[in-house]
């Protein structure tokens, strides 16, 4: 299928191009030690996750050890409530430790133990990266450390009792607005001074080539499974696809597989308490062309054309920018990009979890949101949305700040 002059029959051997661009998205702006650190983890990545070896165990580990395939479930009283269009999930919350981020932490931790590498650092926002990255650590025997900013630990306290648990070191950031962007600053000031015996693993599709291709290709598990059980559950594909974007790890997983399909996407951004800059993370709603942590995408920024503040009720959405490939797909067209606020999350969180006893994360709940804001104006037709992750973390800070939202 040609797509505004793209080629989707042989996209993926086109993009990224060899110096990671996505159109002029993407690339590497890096220090000369980071791109050192890069070139290895490169030439890494294109030769070890290529191999049959490699395919065959990290293929074995999600059979045995992640539990996939996920399913997908036909949400049928939801669906019920906004007429005829069917709603399904792809259930990610159902994959080991909750989220979609085991997808490509056991990859990225994988790749470390073929690289000869002893330790794993990262970032992480909700906590949902940080636990399954401190899972595969456990897994394969590596040392793990986890930036987190204070704001996000005082919030997703449960993730951080796992992380440890787990047996990860959970690094509190008290820089700026202390969530998910300082935790990036930090990772990435510590992994320059050690990247001689440890592999950063980034948490999305984005920063500095190769991380977007590489989590995209790990992720792409989610989109494959779920072409194929769609087509087996209903005779057909799906009519919309739907995901939630921060930095867009998840989505991208799930688009990719149906963008040479007759099928409209949509990326839904998380617009927090409404449009004013620092109210909300949808960065390619409202942002412009800029570059952040090695990456060229399309970023929020302040007056002086750095990266914004931003805020969601998502702790894993609060992200100045996003990918790079969703920046290029969002220009040609391809995907289409909308958002949900913090209020219409919540009340997807209980009705998703009230109509179908599935208590989703609140990052999966803007997808949710969407959806059914999708099904309203259709008459007729089918929704596939992926379910991110699941709610356990959320609980705390749901309760106490919308309650329970029993009936009397």
């Amino acid at each position: 299928m040609k797509f505004n002059g793209i080629d989707f029959d042989t996209y993926h051997r086109e993009y990224p191009n060899e110096a990671g661009y996505f159109g002029k998205y993407g690339g590497a702006y890096l220090t000369p030690e980071l791109k050192q650190a890069m070139q290895e983890i490169t030439d890494a990545y294109f030769t070890i996750c290529k191999s049959s070896k490699f395919i065959n165990e990290l293929r074995r580990i999600r059979r045995e050890f992640q539990g996939r395939p996920t399913p997908i479930s036909h949400c049928e009283r939801l669906s019920n409530k906004y007429g005829n269009v069917q709603i399904y999930v792809k259930r990610e919350d159902l994959n080991h430790s909750g989220a979609h981020k085991l997808n490509h932490c056991m990859g990225e931790a994988l790749l470390a133990k073929y690289m000869g590498k002893k330790k794993i650092i990262a970032e992480t926002g909700a906590g949902q990266h940080g636990v399954a990255l401190a899972t595969a650590a456990a897994y394969f025997g590596l040392e793990c450390d986890i930036y987190m900013g204070a704001v996000d630990i005082k919030k997703q306290a449960p993730n951080v009792a796992r992380m440890k648990i787990l047996g990860a070191r959970v690094v509190e950031v008290t820089d700026g607005l202390q969530t998910l962007k300082e935790a990036v600053d930090a990772a990435f000031a510590a992994y320059s001074k050690e990247y001689k015996d440890c592999i950063y693993c980034i948490g999305s599709a984005l920063g500095p080539h190769p991380f977007p291709t590489m989590v995209r290709d790990f992720q792409s598990v989610v989109g494959i499974e779920a072409r194929e059980q769609f087509l087996q559950m209903t005779g057909e594909l799906p009519d919309n696809v739907v995901a939630c974007v921060g930095g867009g790890s998840n989505s991208i997983g799930m688009f990719t597989a149906f963008l040479n399909d007759p099928v409209d996407i949509y990326g839904v951004e998380p617009l927090g308490r409404g449009a004013k800059l620092g109210d909300h993370a949808a960065s390619l709603t409202y942002g412009e062309e800029g570059i952040m942590h090695g990456f060229n995408s399309i970023m929020l920024k302040d007056e002086n054309g750095e990266p914004a503040p931003v805020y969601s009720v998502a702790s894993g959405l609060d992200y100045p920018s996003s990918g790079p490939e969703h920046a290029f797909l969002k220009d040609i067209g391809r995907i289409k990009y909308g958002t949900c606020d913090d209020n219409e999350a919540i009340d997807a969180f209980f009705e998703l979890s009230r109509l179908e006893g599935i208590i989703p994360a609140i990052e999966s709940s803007h997808a949710v949101a969407y959806a059914i804001k999708l099904a309203k104006q259709m008459e007729k037709g089918s929704i596939l949305v992926n379910l991110s992750g699941r709610g356990d973390k959320d609980l705390e800070y749901v309760i106490e700040h919308y309650g329970t939202r029993e009936n009397k």
